[in-house]
């Protein structure tokens, strides 16, 4: 892919791409204090400077004294390749940083594809650089000209988003970062694969249950038809890949999907999401075991672990327990009114709210005991109290719960007795889909 050093013009330049490649800072050094205009130097052939061959290389050290020397981290081999698109290309992430720290055009396309180092990043499934590029264009000038969602959904040559390469190449981790970030997960491809494709037309092809599971549960639309009129299920089939056919089968019961809501509250507390992430997927993995009951397929572990979430509640006292399903610990609150909940309902919550039919807008959550917005989630952090203290855990718990039930006890009386959130959390397991009342007909 161009990273190669070919023929350099001399012996003398020969040495000095070489010692670049193999991390001699010393013979680096000596060749700069000889010749300062070594830097600008190239190999004939791939026309590689001494910035992509130390960024391909991973060699840090080099790279940034070629970097102080230079000054420039853009320069262009010859399939108008950077050294950011080499450095993620080939999982160099200590490269990428410093080159992003150099000021590296993150929105550069090649000649070969049309690629950015956001593709390339994707293609290869490098994540953790994948991650440096995203956290760096929030305060690059792309945000400013761009807009950060557009540059998430860029598109190639062949109209392929960096979604559509990771979908394609069994890259889950990278497909759950995108979605993440705003990628589109019904967006359609050009001439990339078939054309028309949508992620999970792609996911499908490639046969990965876990880029297939993050696209369902990012919204992905398992009836949308690519140019041949195909729907991803359809193409898992072809390719006989069966458990992921029997998740994208129209008939089968639909996944429960993160909810949108969700998506915009501005400042969901990171431990907060991973709770919300780890119902979703308990859900999910319900649906999934009851729709390859009976077949030959079996389910995968998802990508994500839960491990840490402790859902056993039998250690715990009445008093602990979620106020709506009397089943999970509360483990949510809902700020600024202070209300807790297990993450199950919160998730419920959302996952029911629906569009308003006259602007088809997704209005903000409630509260379920105070009906005010929801417009912060944290996690439940329960105060000890100092020692001599008249209040004790239990007598604080009471309280709380006390507090819920009193403030809610209005609210609920349009709640049809809890039967909407029962059908969607199950005692004991978690959250569950139900298959009678969220079955897709083709």
């Amino acid at each position: 892919m161009g990273h190669g050093l070919s023929c350099s013009r001399s012996s003398y330049e020969h040495e000095f791409f070489t010692a670049v490649q193999s991390g001699n800072i010393e013979l680096v050094e000596l060749a700069l204090r000889r010749d300062p205009e070594i830097v600008y130097q190239t190999t004939i052939y791939d026309r590689l400077s001494a910035v992509h061959v130390a960024a391909a290389n991973g060699r840090l050290e080099v790279l940034s004294r070629i970097l102080d020397q230079s000054g420039n981290p853009d320069l262009l081999n010859r399939h108008k390749q950077t050294p950011l698109m080499l450095a993620a290309m080939h999982g160099k992430i200590a490269c990428v940083q410093r080159l992003l720290q150099a000021g590296a055009n993150i929105l550069m396309f090649d000649s070969l594809h049309g690629r950015t180092c956001l593709h390339y990043a994707a293609y290869y499934g490098h994540s953790d650089c994948l991650q440096a590029i995203l956290a760096a264009a929030h305060f690059s000038p792309v945000t400013d000209s761009w807009g950060f969602a557009r540059f998430v959904n860029v598109r190639d040559d062949n109209g392929a988003t960096p979604l559509h390469l990771a979908a394609r190449h069994r890259r889950p981790n990278c497909v759950h970062i995108l979605l993440e970030n705003g990628a589109l997960s019904c967006a359609s491809t050009g001439g990339y694969g078939c054309p028309g494709s949508t992620p999970l037309h792609l996911a499908a092809r490639g046969g990965c249950l876990d880029c297939v599971r993050e696209l369902l549960m990012w919204g992905a639309d398992r009836l949308q038809r690519d140019s041949s009129g195909r729907i991803p299920y359809m193409i898992a089939l072809k390719r006989n890949h069966g458990t992921c056919a029997a998740l994208l089968n129209p008939s089968s019961a639909g996944p429960l999907v993160w909810p949108s809501p969700l998506k915009f509250i501005s400042e969901l507390e990171p431990e907060a999401k991973l709770l919300l992430e780890a119902a979703l997927m308990e859900a999910n993995r319900e649906r999934e075991k009851n729709i390859l009951k009976g077949t030959t397929h079996s389910v995968q572990s998802p990508t994500h672990s839960d491990d840490g979430i402790n859902d056993n509640v039998s250690e715990t006292s009445d008093s602990e327990l979620c106020c709506i399903c009397f089943d999970q610990v509360c483990t949510i609150e809902v700020q600024h009114c202070g209300h807790q909940m297990c993450a199950n309902c919160i998730l419920a919550l959302c996952c029911q709210n629906k569009p308003n039919p006259t602007t088809m807008c997704v209005a903000a959550p409630l509260c379920p005991f105070c009906r005010s917005d929801i417009a912060r989630l944290v996690v439940v952090k329960i105060k000890i109290p100092e020692e001599g203290g008249k209040d004790t855990p239990s007598k604080l718990r009471r309280a709380r719960r006390s507090r819920n039930l009193s403030e809610g006890s209005n609210s609920f009386k349009g709640l049809s007795a809890l039967g909407s959130f029962r059908k969607m959390a199950g005692r004991g397991s978690g959250l569950k889909a139900d298959s009678s009342d969220t079955t897709d007909k083709p």
